[in-house]
């Protein structure tokens, strides 16, 4: 009975793997049915390394918001009488939504016409009262006291006149609050009070209208993250844009990217210590209202690249013992090679360190690599085996009987008439 292995690293793990399936090759050497008794080298894909400058995007979790989220409060007391909107359906500015009673503020309005009418007409009298007594006061045929008495009574009486228009501009006001108004364009939420409701005043909340173009993504990034980001831009190894105004494209829960692209618009330089991010919102146009607010999205941030970075596909990087490795292409031979790995590209991964130049990564047909040092050629690694059915194989061989060749169906003789 053999006894336990000992705990090994990653690499010493690999070693082993490689020491037996080296044996194994050998083995299949001694008794192989390829020509000279060796496994022939296996076809696969390269693609040699070259230093590039790569897009950079950043993709985080997001909740859409309306750019203004308006509260619709009444002006004035009163009775609710009339609801004039589809609930969830868009309104414009000034589109009156709801109607509050207005018999008594009318009855303000008449009243305060009266003492205007009232005001006016004890203006003009106090007024004509100034205009004679002046001429008979200079002709000294009134006294001071007179004089006197007859423009104060026309200033007093210019002063109750401001006093009741005011008042009936104050009267119309409350008159035109009856129709309670969308002081922004967007979409509605619903009615909070129906009909017959009593309405004290601006405390009591009606509805909300959420403007939606444009539309809000609100996000968080980490306080780690952003030191990376600032520390890989301070080493040069990534370029920000401009005031750090990323492109931004937002997609949908069922994959779907959303046509117009945004703005990055603010981030917050305070840190919430609860959750360990800093706010930012982006800026989304939104003509068609097909973003709705409260959407939980992905937030895409574009504009970011990194100068001579080095990238290989995704289906090129392997993972053995925790660590991350490629395979490369030496002297014909498929060699391991740890790598570091960083941010996606697309479909590739940025390779941080572990790649230089000129390095010939293995693609494709990893599959047929069963060992490190394997033997590999460039080919195609999707291409049939030499002989397959169809592929220009062997022709058929004559049967031992001198039947023809095999598989031939022989026709029978025709009877004798």
């Amino acid at each position: 009975m053999l006894p336990p292995l000992p705990r090994h690293s990653g690499a010493a793990l690999l070693l082993f793997s490689s020491i037996v399936l080296a044996a194994c090759g050998q083995q299949g050497q001694q008794g192989g049915h390829g020509a000279g008794g060796g496994m022939p080298p296996a076809l696969v894909a390269v693609q040699e390394v070259q230093p590039k400058t790569i897009p950079v995007e950043f993709e985080y979790p997001a909740q859409t918001a309306g750019s203004r989220e308006v509260e619709v409060r009444a002006r004035v007391p009163g009775i609710l009488l009339k609801r004039n909107f589809t609930e969830g359906s868009r309104v414009s500015a000034g589109q009156s939504l709801f109607t509050i009673e207005k018999t008594t503020y009318e009855a303000a309005v008449a009243r305060a016409e009266a003492d205007v009418a009232a005001a006016e007409a004890r203006y003009n009298a106090a007024a004509r009262n100034a205009a004679r007594t002046k001429p008979l006061f200079e002709a000294k045929a009134a006294s001071q006291k007179d004089f006197d008495d007859a423009v104060s009574a026309n200033e007093v009486a210019s002063a109750d006149l401001k006093s009741a228009r005011a008042r009936l501009t104050d009267a119309k006001l409350n008159l035109g609050y009856t129709n309670v108004e969308s002081p922004v364009a967007g979409f509605s939420s619903r009615a909070l009070k129906s009909e017959g409701s009593l309405i004290s005043g601006p405390d009591m909340l009606l509805t909300t209208v959420s403007q939606v173009d444009p539309m809000y993504v609100n996000f968080g990034l980490s306080e780690a993250e952003q030191t990376r980001l600032r520390n890989e831009a301070a080493a040069g190894k990534l370029s920000l844009p401009k005031d750090d105004r990323f492109d931004v494209t937002v997609k949908f829960e069922d994959g779907r990217t959303y046509s117009k692209t945004g703005k990055l618009g603010f981030t917050d330089v305070r840190v919430n210590p609860q959750t360990g991010t800093s706010d930012a919102r982006a800026e989304l146009p939104n003509p068609a209202g097909e973003v709705r607010p409260g959407q939980f999205v992905r937030v895409v941030l574009k504009g970011a690249t990194r100068p001579n970075a080095i990238a290989v596909p995704q289906r090129a990087v392997m993972e053995m013992g925790g660590n991350k490795i490629v395979y490369l292409m030496q002297d014909g031979k498929a060699m391991p090679r740890p790598v570091v790995v960083g941010d996606w590209s697309g479909t590739d991964w940025i390779i941080t360190s572990g790649l230089q130049a000129g390095d010939k990564v293995i693609v494709d047909g990893l599959a047929k690599i069963f060992f490190p040092g394997a033997p590999v050629q460039v080919g195609d690694p999707n291409a049939p085996p030499p002989g397959a059915p169809g592929k220009g194989g062997p022709p058929p061989q004559p049967s031992p009987k001198g039947e023809g060749a095999k598989g031939d169906v022989k026709k029978p003789a025709e009877p004798k008439k």
